[in-house]
């Protein structure tokens, strides 16, 4: 266990780098108010906390810098919340009172608010939209060749698909095809609806409209739902104004990442409830293997979760950060579960 002159010793290095990007040396430290022990004391515990592996020596300067394991110790032990200003706090309720915003509008904004006060990469995922299940559909034709198939769901999403209507369709059909749909349909899984239609659906289909087998493609693909929830980016080029990516491979791994899906989520885990830091090689991923995730989930209603993350340097903010991601997740959580129990 470190001891308080250590704790002390720790707590200035990682806020002095975090706020500079500069390594930290003894006479900075000396300099702090609150710090009463000579130089001479406070180079021999840093020589004792680089010993045990809490900060490092950089190639370029006398200065220390935390390591990982001190940015561990750190979140873990010494963190504590940041006050927000009035600004900060304007902005978030002017997402959270928009009352006639749609959901994903309300989790968009958020992505995009929360990366311009953190100045970090932001990701949110959204609930895994499979796990909805169908309160009704509507189908509005837009032309005599093509139509908009709207699928609502229970959580108040709402999914588009233009469709192709076949040659020959009667447009009083479309009425008798919405019947059928919502008649056999309304409370199955978007995972599920595919299965549905072709077991159960496209057969009474056939039974009532003449030109059904060519509409059935159709409605194939509108049935079609992958296992996952949508991501939304906030700020994807903000990384690179920070010093520590003036390094184009870096910036190429980190960009090709982000373009991937399924590596962008592999970063959320399911697992987590509450806020988790990650730091570092503990992302076990290479692109990322330099840089800090915080990640947090938020409810929409009963049922539903999503999660956001913040992607920064290791030397970031993690007080400002956490409470700003606490904040957002509390507030994302209340508003989009009354929209949800309003049906919006």
């Amino acid at each position: 266990m470190l001891t308080n002159r250590q704790l002390q010793i720790l707590q200035v290095i990682v806020d002095d780098f975090v706020a500079s990007a500069q390594p930290v040396g003894s006479r900075q430290i000396s300099k702090k108010d609150w710090i009463t022990f000579s130089p001479a004391t406070i180079r021999n515990e840093m020589s004792d906390l680089e010993e045990l592996g809490f900060i490092e020596k950089t190639h370029t300067s006398s200065g220390r810098v935390p390591s990982e394991k001190g940015y561990r110790f750190y979140v873990d032990h010494l963190l504590q919340p940041a006050s927000m200003s009035e600004r900060e706090i304007g902005l978030f309720q002017s997402i959270f009172q928009n009352h006639l915003a749609e959901k994903e509008q309300v989790i968009r904004e958020s992505a995009n608010i929360l990366s311009d006060l953190t100045t970090y990469t932001t990701i949110l995922l959204g609930p895994n939209v499979g796990k909805h299940r169908v309160k009704r559909f509507q189908i509005v034709p837009l032309t005599d060749q093509t139509a908009v198939a709207i699928i609502v769901t229970d959580t108040g999403h709402v999914e588009n698909r233009t469709i192709t209507l076949p040659q020959g369709f009667n447009p009083s059909d479309i009425e008798k095809v919405i019947n059928i749909l919502n008649d056999r349909l309304a409370g199955v899984s978007l995972l599920e609806l595919q299965r549905k239609l072709e077991l159960e659906t496209f057969n009474v289909l056939r039974q009532h409209i003449k030109t059904a087998d060519s509409f059935i493609q159709s409605l194939r693909t509108i049935a079609s739902f992958e296992n996952e929830g949508k991501l939304y980016f906030g700020g994807k080029t903000n990384m690179f104004n920070q010093p520590e990516f003036h390094d184009l491979n870096k910036v190429r791994a980190l960009m090709e990442m982000m373009e991937r899906e399924s590596q962008v989520i592999s970063l959320f885990h399911p697992e987590d409830t509450g806020i988790h830091i990650r730091i570092g090689s503990e992302n076990n991923h290479l692109a990322v293997d330099d840089l800090s995730v915080i990640t947090a989930t938020y409810s929409i209603g009963k049922d539903q979760e999503g999660s956001i993350a913040i992607i920064g340097p290791t030397r970031m903010d993690y007080q400002r950060a956490v409470t700003l991601l606490d904040v957002m997740r509390s507030g994302l959580s209340r508003t989009l579960s009354k929209k949800v129990n309003d049906g919006l």
